[in-house]
C-alpha cells in the first residue's frame, strides 16, 4: 500500500461567520431564558407571599427606624385616628400598626414589613386637614393588609436568585443589598396594581370612617404639587398619576359638602415642625 500525505485544504477549520456572532447568539439565548425564568418566578413569588405567616414577616423586619411616635402631644390623637382606620379597613387582629416619624423635608410616607408605617415631616406639614392625613394612613395601612411589603420583597429575592444562575457574584450582591438593613426600603417598590389596590381599600375605609371622601383628594393635590417640573409619564412610574387618583376619588364621592372636612387639632402644626423627643432625651 502506497502511503501519501496530501496537503490539507486551507480554511477547513474556519467559518465564514464572525466568531463573536455565535457568542452573542448564545448569550442572547441565555439572557432570554433567564428573563423568562425571572418573570415566572416573580409571578409565583407574588402569589405565594400571601401564604407566608405574618409572624414570619415581623421577624424579618429588623430595620431600626429613626423614631417611633411615642410621648408626643399629638400622639394620642394620631394613635386614636390610626385605631379607627384599622377598624375601618378591617385589619386582622395580628396586624398591629406602629407609626414612625422621620424629621426630613421629604414629602412622602411608606409602609414597611411587620406593620410599620413611616411618616415624613415634609408630608405631614403640608397636609391641610385630618381627612388628607387619614387618607395617607389608610393607604399605607392598606399596603400592610394586602401584604404588599412582603410581596414586593419576595420578588426582589426571586430576582436575586435567578441572577445567581448567570453570575453567583451578581446574585449575591443583589441579595445582600435586599436583605441588608438599608436594602429593605429600596426593595419595597410597589407596582401600579399594588398602589391602585391600596387606594381602593383606603377609599372604602374613608367612606366607613367619615361617610364621605371630602378632603381625601387634598393628599394627591399635595403630592401633585410636589412633583411639578418632574417627569410624570405613568409608563415610567410604579405609582398611578396623582391626577388619575384624584379622578378615582371624585368618581367614588357621594357627598361633596365642604362643611364635612375635619380640621387638624390645635397644636398639630407646631408638633410636626420640630423633631420628636427621643427616649434618651427624656432621661
Amino acid at each position: 500500500m502506497e502511503y501519501s500525505n496530501p496537503k490539507i485544504p486551507e480554511g477547513i477549520n474556519t467559518s465564514s461567520e464572525h466568531p463573536l456572532k455565535e457568542f452573542f447568539l448564545l448569550s442572547a439565548g441565555v439572557l432570554s431564558l433567564v428573563a423568562v425564568v425571572i418573570l415566572i418566578l416573580s409571578l409565583l413569588a407574588d402569589k405565594l407571599a400571601h401564604h407566608i405567616p405574618y409572624s414570619a414577616e415581623k421577624n424579618i423586619s429588623s430595620l431600626k427606624f429613626e423614631q417611633e411616635i411615642k410621648g408626643q402631644p399629638v400622639n394620642q390623637y394620631l394613635s386614636s385616628l390610626t385605631h379607627h382606620i384599622e377598624r375601618a379597613i378591617e385589619l386582622p387582629d395580628d396586624m398591629k400598626i406602629k407609626l414612625h416619624y422621620v424629621d426630613a423635608d421629604t414629602v412622602n410616607a411608606f409602609a414597611f414589613l411587620g406593620g410599620h408605617v413611616v411618616m415624613f415631616r415634609g408630608l405631614m406639614e403640608k397636609l391641610p386637614n385630618e381627612n388628607a392625613l387619614a387618607m395617607v394612613l389608610a393607604h399605607e395601612i392598606a399596603h400592610i393588609k394586602h401584604r404588599h411589603p412582603i410581596r414586593s420583597l419576595g420578588r426582589g429575592v426571586v430576582i436575586a436568585a435567578a441572577l445567581s444562575l448567570v453570575s453567583s457574584s451578581v446574585g449575591s450582591d443583589v441579595m445582600a443589598n435586599i436583605m441588608g438593613k438599608t436594602g429593605y426600603v429600596t426593595a419595597l417598590k410597589y407596582s401600579r396594581d399594588h398602589e391602585t389596590e391600596a387606594d381602593d381599600t383606603a377609599i372604602q375605609a374613608m367612606h366607613r370612617l367619615y361617610g364621605h371622601l371630602n378632603g381625601a383628594e387634598d393628599l394627591f393635590h399635595v403630592l401633585e404639587a410636589n412633583t411639578k417640573g418632574k417627569p410624570s409619564f405613568e409608563f415610567f412610574s410604579t405609582h398611578p398619576l396623582s391626577e388619575k387618583r384624584i379622578q378615582r376619588i371624585q368618581k367614588a364621592q357621594t357627598n361633596t359638602s365642604p362643611d364635612n372636612i375635619t380640621p387638624l387639632p390645635t397644636g398639630y402644626a407646631q408638633w410636626v415642625a420640630k423633631k420628636p423627643e427621643s427616649q434618651a432625651d427624656k432621661k
